[in-house]
């Protein structure tokens, strides 16, 4: 009797432990930066981990480096812009990456002038010196289409510097670089703040809505582990929701750790800019109509390589049944 109730508590406690196994997730983020709040606030409050995974998370700088490290299976999972899954499949991949979950809805960079404009006028950039984003990324797409947009050509109108490392932009500005610059949070908001520039406009409220970032998967992980992905969904949808419900003091005091030269009031600051002109997305779904729009910014840049239908490169089934069951 005394083998067979130690026989059955051993059982149950390896069942038990199966049970509760944690499953690990490699997460590659094409940049560190504010306009991913919900994301750190996923990790820094437990969500991921109340869905039993484990989440590394990777900055790869740079939307190359971070399609790289998916397609090399040195990430599960990445956030990045979904042109790259355009690019991807352009170049026949045989499988091909899958957009199943929009994090973000506007573009996410501001333009940062080296000297302070009381009234700022698109037309000030022509004849200046303008420090873009690396050629064929949603910034500089999206920093083309609103210059084009104020009847400004890029590549005419102004001089255009595109060949800087994405993660060296920054401090090229810092370094004398450029009249105008495009930047994230919170280094737009650091820069200001130091007197290294000023933010004179939102290329974000300029675009409208397009499905910036994303998370993704290839297609052969989605289906072997859709019961993971289901998870880091629902933390997710949760994080977003406790985002959009609190302040920007109190977000900055959770995600402060991912940011370690910025205060807290300078971060509440960036946070409460992105929340007011609703850059974090808080459906999570990637809609047909901001696949078009995606689409359209890049045939205007030059960049489409060819068009995609809608239902080839996204997956919102995932995103639709978390919601559903969390309204």
């Amino acid at each position: 009797m005394i083998f067979i109730a130690s026989f059955l508590l051993i059982f149950s406690t390896a069942c038990s432990g199966k049970k509760d196994e944690v499953k690990k997730v490699r997460l590659a983020e094409v940049t560190r930066s504010v306009f991913y709040t919900p994301q750190y606030v996923a990790l820094e409050k437990g969500f991921f981990k109340e869905e039993g995974l484990d989440v590394e998370l990777k900055t790869t700088w740079g939307g190359d480096k971070t399609m790289t490290a998916l397609l090399s299976d040195a990430a599960d999972i990445a956030l990045v812009g979904s042109e790259t899954s355009i690019y991807v499949y352009a170049q026949g991949a045989s499988d091909p990456v899958i957009n199943f979950a929009q994090l973000t809805q506007t573009d996410g960079t501001f333009l940062v002038s080296r000297k302070k404009v009381d009234n700022f006028d698109w037309e000030m950039l022509k004849g200046s010196t303008f420090l873009g984003q690396r050629k064929g990324g949603m910034p500089q797409m999206v920093g083309e289409f609103v210059l084009k947009k104020h009847g400004i050509d890029p590549h005419n109108d102004l001089n255009l510097i595109q060949n800087i490392d994405f993660g060296n932009i920054a401090n090229a500005f810092a370094s004398g670089t450029g009249d105008y610059v495009q930047l994230f949070e919170p280094t737009a908001s650091v820069f200001e703040k130091e007197g290294k520039g000023y933010i004179v406009a939102s290329f974000g409220e300029e675009s409208g809505h397009v499905p910036y970032t994303t998370f993704m998967s290839k297609e052969s992980y989605l289906k072997e582990n859709n019961e993971t992905v289901e998870k880091f969904v629902k933390a997710l949808y949760k994080a977003q929701k406790w985002v959009e419900k609190s302040s920007g003091e109190e977000i900055a005091k959770v995600v402060e750790p991912y940011f370690e030269d910025s205060d807290l009031e300078t971060l509440a600051a960036a946070i409460d800019r992105y929340k007011n002109q609703g850059s974090f997305a808080k459906k999570m779904t990637l809609t047909e109509e901001g696949w078009d729009n995606l689409q359209a910014i890049m045939e205007e840049a030059g960049e489409l390589p060819e068009r995609v239908d809608y239902n080839k490169l996204v997956n919102t089934k995932i995103v639709e049944k978390v919601m559903a069951e969390q309204p």
